[in-house]
């Protein structure tokens, strides 16, 4: 019995090595040529190197971010910015601006009051000159719109800095 396989198996070889001949492919051996016959390949220049030119970074003169700036001058005391720490508090001051909310305007003559809400849902009148916000938050401007304000925090080197801030009046459609 393995002499009959083997002889079926030589037969199967034979034919198979038979069939990869390389008679019948002329045709696709002409397209092959034909197809590239006529292509000249085009490849652009490379671009120009422009020489780099040299920078010398002199940062001497900037003062060290990193370094503590206060008091560089050696001029010992306050900082025109801050704020009188001894004042009395005002009833808005004890919470964070981001959490009260401007609801309404009064008008009284030609003085404009703001009703602020604070988040125990009391409402406050206040005016120019008034605080609000744990910022030192000093009102500026106020009109039937807006609450203009300008507060006084430290920056990172310790120095007390004036950003503005801004509460505007709450409507019914952004309530809900």
């Amino acid at each position: 019995m393995n002499g009959r396989f083997d002889f079926w198996m030589a037969v199967m070889v034979v034919f198979f090595v038979s069939a990869c001949s390389h008679e019948g492919y002329e045709d696709l051996e002409a397209w092959i040529r034909e197809s590239g016959a006529g292509l000249k390949g085009k490849v652009d220049p490379l671009p120009e190197i422009k020489p780099l030119t040299h920078f010398s970074y002199q940062a001497f003169e900037i003062p060290d971010p990193f370094s503590n700036r206060k008091n560089k001058l050696g001029k010992p005391g306050r900082n025109e910015l801050e704020p009188d720490l001894k004042r009395p508090k005002e009833a808005l001051e004890g919470f964070p601006l981001e959490n009260l909310v401007m609801v309404g305007s009064l008008r009284r003559g030609n003085n404009v009051f703001a009703l602020i809400k604070a988040p125990d849902n009391s409402v406050h009148r206040v005016t120019t000159g008034n605080y609000l916000g744990q910022n030192f938050g000093l009102i500026t401007v106020v009109s039937e719109a807006e609450v203009k304000l300008k507060e006084i925090t430290r920056d990172s080197g310790d120095e007390w800095v004036e950003r503005p801030g801004v509460l505007m009046l709450q409507t019914q459609e952004q309530k809900q």
